[in-house]
């Protein structure tokens, strides 16, 4: 992490550093991933037992906004991984995105005390 001594060539080298980071990410997405059991309507189903009721799942679902527009959708088990690391990614890619703009504002005050 940069500080408030370092110099132009720190923040320089910070920001070749982040673009790098960000091209090595892989494909990304926002949301939150749910795992969510749910009870059906047979009346003589496991999940109505009521003693030890066990309903039905896991089932994964994620849900975004995009372009002010609100989404759910499934995830078949056998992608719940692949999702959690695209989750991952874009949460990685947020936090760079962050810092890169810090270090660009950083840079500029930098450049601006030199003149």
């Amino acid at each position: 992490m940069l500080t408030e001594s370092s110099s132009i060539k720190d923040v320089e080298q910070r920001i070749v550093g982040i673009k790098n980071e960000i091209a090595s990410l892989g494909e990304m997405r926002t949301g939150s991933l749910t795992e969510q059991y749910n009870v059906c309507g047979n009346a003589n189903c496991k999940c109505k037992d009521p003693e030890k009721p066990q309903k039905h799942g896991p089932y994964y679902q994620l849900s975004y906004t995009r372009y002010r527009k609100s989404t759910s959708q499934f995830v078949r088990s056998e992608d719940v991984e692949v999702v959690r690391q695209q989750l991952a990614d874009y949460k990685i890619f947020m936090q760079l995105k962050d810092e890169w703009i810090d270090c660009s504002i950083q840079l500029s005050k930098l450049r601006k005390a030199l003149h």
